[in-house]
């Protein structure tokens, strides 16, 4: 049986987490707000809080991820233990990613889950609309992404699988617009997904979903064994999680801008739950980003049906399979990587 552990996140900047015996006690301005057992929790994710020496140590001794990210929810630092995994996992990992033919192969995968999930999302939208031309325009862009994926078996190259992916990437943002309901549209103007910085609400909330599914790819990865380091999609850069990134692809559409609509569009997130800053910038608030981590949270604990496993799993565990389904076909154990596909 499979337990789906809880991440504890914090986003008060002034949190003090320390170990009371068993238990984690969130202390803000020296009151206890907080006390959860630790066998509850499989990972922290902090907003500029802190953790005691005590229960740094004892997270790095147990494999338990503490993940620090900014107010807008990109990667600041993150806290291990002891390397963990089958070196020899690693070792293929290494080997397919220096075999350029297997690297495309599995590129190829990743980009084609991505992109179907994408489309996914536009039917469901044009299903769900009732005015002609939306649902024409939104079922046009569906065709131009299945056109697309279409062509990804003859393409032979890395960089243009990824110019690809980029045009397709593009066809759907271009139409995410007419998912919104005429209220959201109003409070959450959308032209096109920019994230360094957000210009606006809806790529503020999309980067920050982003990032908060990237710790839990990162930390799905590293629990299997695998180096996240060295992906196959995304290029190789100091300090960047590759493979993180290659992962989060499958969940983008199906995860986060899903859930990202569904909070705008139920008028959950509002303007009020983002702060302009100076440059240009849009951020999510303290009381925005509470209310995201709890829809997320929420959400996590849903279970729907994975495609190759026929069987009920949790979308919090979605990562995780992922993973390990990734780590099976490095091993050889499966000709094939299969990329999660929502329905």
């Amino acid at each position: 049986m499979t337990v789906l552990l809880n991440t504890l996140y914090v986003t008060t900047p002034e949190a003090y987490l320390r170990l009371e015996g068993e238990t984690v006690c969130v202390m803000i301005e020296d009151q206890k707000r907080l006390q959860v057992p630790l066998h509850h929790l499989g990972g922290f994710v902090l907003f500029d809080a802190m953790l005691s020496p005590a229960l740094l140590g004892r997270c790095a001794a147990d494999g338990r991820s503490v993940v620090w990210l900014d107010r807008s929810g990109r990667f600041r630092a993150r806290v291990e233990g002891p390397v963990s995994g089958n070196i020899l996992l690693r070792q293929a990992q290494y080997r397919a990613a220096d075999d350029a033919g297997r690297s495309l192969v599995l590129a190829r995968f990743m980009v084609a889950g991505k992109l179907r999930n994408s489309r996914q999302v536009l039917m469901r939208g044009a299903r769900e609309t009732d005015d002609a031309a939306e649902r024409e325009a939104l079922a046009r862009a569906a065709r131009h992404i299945a056109s697309q994926i279409r062509k990804l078996p003859a393409v032979d190259d890395l960089d243009r699988l990824r110019g690809f992916e980029g045009e397709a990437a593009s066809i759907y943002f271009g139409a995410v617009p007419l998912l919104m309901k005429g209220a959201a549209r109003e409070a959450f103007p959308f032209a096109k997904r920019s994230r360094r910085p957000p210009p606006d609400r809806f790529n503020a909330l999309l980067s920050f979903l982003y990032a908060l599914v990237l710790a839990d790819c990162r930390t799905a990865l590293e629990s299997v064994g695998l180096d996240p380091q060295l992906g196959f999609l995304h290029e190789v850069r100091p300090g960047r999680p590759a493979l993180a990134l290659d992962l989060l692809e499958e969940f983008r559409a199906p995860l986060c801008d899903r859930l990202a609509l569904t909070l705008v569009n139920r008028g959950q997130l509002q303007a009020k739950d983002f702060d302009a800053r100076e440059g240009g910038a849009v951020l999510l608030n303290d009381a925005g980003r509470k209310a995201v981590i709890a829809a997320y949270q929420e959400r996590k604990q849903e279970t729907l049906r994975h495609p190759v496993l026929d069987s009920e799993v949790p979308i919090g565990l979605l990562p995780q399979v992922q993973a390990r389904l990734l780590a099976r076909h490095l091993r050889g154990d499966v000709a094939h990587y299969v990329p999660f596909l929502s329905r």
